[in-house]
């Protein structure tokens, strides 16, 4: 006959044991099963996210290269754009004369021919250490060739005394590469801003919604009720090691940051705004650059629209690389939930 202490030894470790007021105690498999009912599914939803913030990354990056291509075009463009105005100074309109350093002039008549170019580079010659003074000409002794300073848009002379050089046709070929440069930084702004448009719509959407929250928090009261009925299995002298398994696997729910994912897809969706809207007016400030009626009006206002749309293909560069690490930083905090997923469910199967 079995001892009356043995007999109410369960009933008062029972007693001290604390559930939650009104809790009711599942059976051990009945609190499996409610954690089979609300934790499943989880991994499909996760791996959507995961699969959204990896697309979201490839058009990120791609808008990255074209905005970076795009700056590095614009800046290959004002080189031949300082290129053509040196040219145009020295072919000085059927040229009455070329001013050099606003002090001195050099009276020309027509720089295309090779009689008139001798006259120029002998002018040069005459006067070098005057014209070389500030570094505006660098004179070679025996030839003429047009070399053309990239930067800074001065000439610089070399070698050539065989044939002549037809400053106007080398005029017209710079200037139909700058316009190529012009329609190519401006094709490529405009596919940045095609990115940076779709990097923040499926940002502003790649969330952990509503409804995959609710889960996640049934799936850990669900834990929380199979945790309590292991301990009262273990009382009951019940086999809980399944049910450990599980409650390991499926706990760990608990540390799933769902506000972490959502403000990294906030703070992508805000920078590809941002770059959405450099890149679309960068795209129509270079188309507004690389119309005849501004190439052949002011230099001024050519060059202002060539360093805006320059600065804003730098920015939507910017942004575009923003956006690319955000994503690349909530993949891997996905891909965290997603682990935890997997693993719940190989518990539960």
């Amino acid at each position: 006959m079995k001892s009356p202490i043995i007999a109410i030894i369960p009933a008062f470790i029972l007693g001290l044991v604390s559930f939650p007021a009104n809790a009711t105690v599942y059976d051990l498999d009945t609190a499996i099963s409610k954690v089979r009912e609300n934790c499943s599914g989880l991994e499909s939803k996760m791996d959507h996210l995961k699969m959204m913030a990896g697309i979201n990354t490839g058009i990120n990056a791609v808008g990255t290269v074209a905005g970076g291509v795009a700056l590095g075009t614009g800046i290959v463009k004002a080189q031949k754009d300082a290129k053509s105005l040196a040219l145009t100074k020295l072919i000085a309109v059927k040229l009455g004369e070329l001013k050099i350093d606003n002090k001195s002039t050099l009276k020309l008549e027509d720089a295309d021919t090779s009689k008139k170019q001798e006259d120029f580079i002998n002018a040069l010659r005459a006067n070098y250490e005057k014209y070389t003074e500030k570094g505006d000409f660098k004179l070679d002794e025996d030839t003429l060739y047009g070399v053309f300073s990239p930067g800074s848009g001065v000439v610089s002379f070399t070698a050539a005394t065989t044939g002549k050089i037809d400053l106007k046709a080398e005029k017209a070929k710079v200037d139909k590469e700058s316009k190529m440069l012009g329609n190519v930084r401006t094709g490529l702004l405009a596919t940045n801003a095609v990115t940076q448009v779709a990097g923040a719509v499926i940002s502003s959407q790649n969330k952990a919604k509503g409804n995959l929250k609710e889960q996640i928090d049934r799936c850990i009261a669900a834990t929380d009720d199979l945790k309590d009925s292991m301990m009262q299995a273990r009382i009951e002298n019940q086999d809980t090691t399944q049910a450990k398994q599980i409650l390991d696997a499926c706990g760990e729910y608990r540390y799933a940051d769902l506000s972490k994912i959502n403000n990294l897809a906030t703070g992508a969706t805000v920078s590809s705004s941002i770059g959405a809207a450099s890149a679309g007016v960068g795209t129509v400030t270079s188309a507004m650059a690389n119309t005849d009626a501004t190439r052949h009006g002011k230099v001024s206002t050519e060059q202002g629209l060539n360093t805006a749309s320059n600065v804003l293909s730098g920015v939507s560069t910017a942004t575009s690389a923003v956006s690319t690490i955000l994503n690349g930083v909530q993949i891997a905090t996905i891909k965290k939930v997603v682990s935890t997923a997997q693993n719940c469910e190989k518990e539960l199967q």
